[in-house]
Formats: structure tokens, C-alpha cells, sequence
């Protein structure tokens, strides 16, 4: 599908353009999203630019990724997408700079361009030539991983509450779902090393773009791209924190983990030494041999009985002096 933007007077106004559609000369941003082989071969022809393909959009290497061609800018950035869903993805959008216009690539739909494209729609001084348009897109994404720590950030924070916070005086500790911890945990990592591998995406991406000559790169443009720049910068700082504790919350989970493990082996331990005594005296008075201390009078088996619990409770009795319990 192939949406064209051109500027009413407001904003940008965008149109869907068909196969057999003209495309208007008038349009600041083409955007191709999931692209058939003949829309990209019909902007390719329009503008006489190369639409990198969606094999070509995965090269890792930076110089298959940002470069210039014929005084156009191809750049292809990494992005996370799905963030609210459980299984968030890193997909791939390349920007196409060209003299008067800006062209985008992608095979996804992320909340960033769709709020850029709703803010475009009304206020025009941002928008009105393509340099503009690719800050303007740029800052909504840098703005919605901002979202993504900040929501990151606050999941853990509620994590190592439920994980530290002691119980009230006077209750027991609750069982904690460890496992639904540890998953949480897990989510959380995961969206925010994808978020980090945005943020080193957009970055590499706007130091090439500042770097970069352009006839309509103004100097708003570019205080708008150093601000976004030093933005990212600060971000990246903060991912890494957000990565730390992320790993702290972890590794302290997981000690729970082992000592509620340890707890319960300590029960089992302490349950069979008090068992153990009582057994051995149950053992002694059930041999078949013919004559056995007690075993013939009255009170032999009540005697058995008390010894076997005196020899259970002194262990506990034991133990609680100690502290051990």
C-alpha cells in the first residue's frame, strides 16, 4: 500500500494511491507499508531511486544500512514494535531522503507513525518539508521508547516491592508466584534490550543524518535532529540502568527462589530428626526376641509411648534455644 502526504494548508493530508493511480507530484512523504513488488517498482520509476527490499532491510552492517546514493539518503533503522502485546518484535523501516521528498519502508504499523501522522494532520509549520517530516517521525518514535522504559521501569518497581517488602507485624509472609515473577522479569528484560537496540539504531542514524548535506536541512531541522540526538544519548544511559536493575531483580528472585527451597528442606530435615529418636525406640521395643525390658507388664506400653515423644520433644526443645528454628 502506498500512502501519499501533501501539504492543504493545515498539515499533511494523506491519500492512498492505487497501482494504476498517478502518483502527485505535490506529495513531501510517500510511505510503503507492506509493499508489493510493483508499488515499490512504481515509486522506484517516480522518484529513480532503489527501494532497498525487505532481504535488504535485515544487512546488519551499518555501511549496507546508512548511506548515500546519487544525493539521496537511505537509512534503515532498527525498531521495536508490538510493545503492548506479549511478544514484542524488532522490525526493520528504512527512510529515503531524496531532494524534495521523503519516501518510508516498512512491513509494520507502530503507534509512533500513526500518532505523527495524526499530529501532522494539524499543525503545518512542522511539517512542511521532508527533512521536517523525518524529524517529526523520529521524535515520535524516540517519544514512545521513552513510554517503554517508563513503563518498564515502573513493572520492576512494582516487582521489588511485591519481591522485598516485608510482611505486616504479626503476619506470615505470603507464597509468592515465583514463576509469574520470573516471567514478568523476563518480558520486561527482553522489551528492554530490544529498546536498547532502538536506541542504538536511531543513534547511529541521526549522527549520518547530521552529517549529511540536504538543499532543505535548515537550521531548525538540525537543532531539532542535535536535540533528538542528545535525547537518545540520555536514553541509552537510562536503558542501561533499567537493564541493571533488571538483572538485580533476577538474581534476587531467583535467592529467593533458593531459599523458600532451602526452607522447606530445612522442615524436612528438622521433621526427620525429630522422628528419628522415637523410631529407633519403636524399633528396639518391636524385636521378636523372647524377653523384652517392660513388655509383659501393665504400663510397658504407655512407658514406650512417653519415651518415644519426650525423645521428639527434646530435639525441638534443643533447636528453639539455639535459634535453629
Amino acid at each position: 500500500m502506498i500512502n501519499a502526504f501533501q501539504p492543504d494548508g493545515q498539515g499533511l493530508r494523506g491519500s492512498e494511491i492505487l497501482l494504476t493511480s498517478i502518483l502527485p507530484q505535490e506529495a513531501l512523504w510517500l510511505d510503503l507499508l507492506e509493499p508489493t513488488i510493483e508499488e515499490e517498482l512504481k515509486v522506484e520509476k517516480f522518484l529513480a531511486i532503489d527501494v532497498p527490499t525487505r532481504e535488504e532491510m535485515r544487512e546488519i552492517e551499518t555501511s549496507n544500512r546508512l548511506y548515500e546514493e546519487n544525493g539521496v539518503l537511505y537509512m534503515t533503522a532498527t525498531m521495536v514494535t508490538k510493545v503492548d502485546t506479549e511478544h514484542p518484535e524488532s522490525n526493520q523501516i528504512t527512510f529515503i531522503l531524496t531532494n524534495d521528498r521523503l519516501v518510508t519502508n516498512r512491513y509494520v504499523d507502530p503507534l509512533p507513525f500513526r500518532r505523527y501522522i495524526s499530529y501532522a494532520e494539524r499543525h503545518s509549520g512542522h511539517c512542511n518539508s521532508a527533512p521536517a517530516i523525518l524529524a517529526g517521525l523520529v521524535e515520535a518514535i524516540v517519544n514512545r521508547i521513552a513510554d517503554v522504559l517508563e513503563r518498564v521501569g515502573s513493572d520492576i518497581d512494582a516487582l521489588s516491592s511485591e519481591v522485598f517488602t516485608p510482611p505486616a507485624r504479626g503476619r506470615r509472609r505470603p507464597t509468592q508466584n515465583f514463576r509469574m515473577i520470573l516471567e514478568r522479569i523476563g518480558r520486561n528484560g527482553d522489551l528492554n534490550s530490544k529498546a536498547r537496540e532502538t536506541l542504538a539504531s536511531f543513534g547511529r542514524m541521526l549522527v549520518f543524518l547530521q552529517q549529511a548535506t540536504h538543499p532543505q536541512m535548515n537550521n531548525e531541522v538540525r537543532n531539532r535532529l542535535q536535540s533528538l540526538s542528545r535525547d537518545v544519548a540520555q536514553m541509552s544511559d537510562h536503558v542501561n540502568f533499567v537493564g541493571n536493575k533488571v538483572q538485580f531483580m533476577l538474581d534476587a528472585t531467583l535467592g529467593m527462589v533458593s531459599i523458600d527451597q532451602n526452607n522447606i528442606l530445612k522442615i524436612f530435615s528438622v521433621v526427620t530428626v525429630f522422628l528419628l529418636p522415637p523410631s529407633v525406640i519403636g524399633a528396639i521395643f518391636g524385636m521378636n526376641f523372647s524377653h523384652i525390658p517392660m513388655a509383659n507388664t501393665v504400663w510397658g506400653f504407655w512407658s514406650a509411648v512417653g519415651v518415644m515423644g519426650l525423645s521428639a520433644v527434646v530435639p525441638y526443645l534443643i533447636f528453639k534455644r539455639r535459634g535453629w528454628l
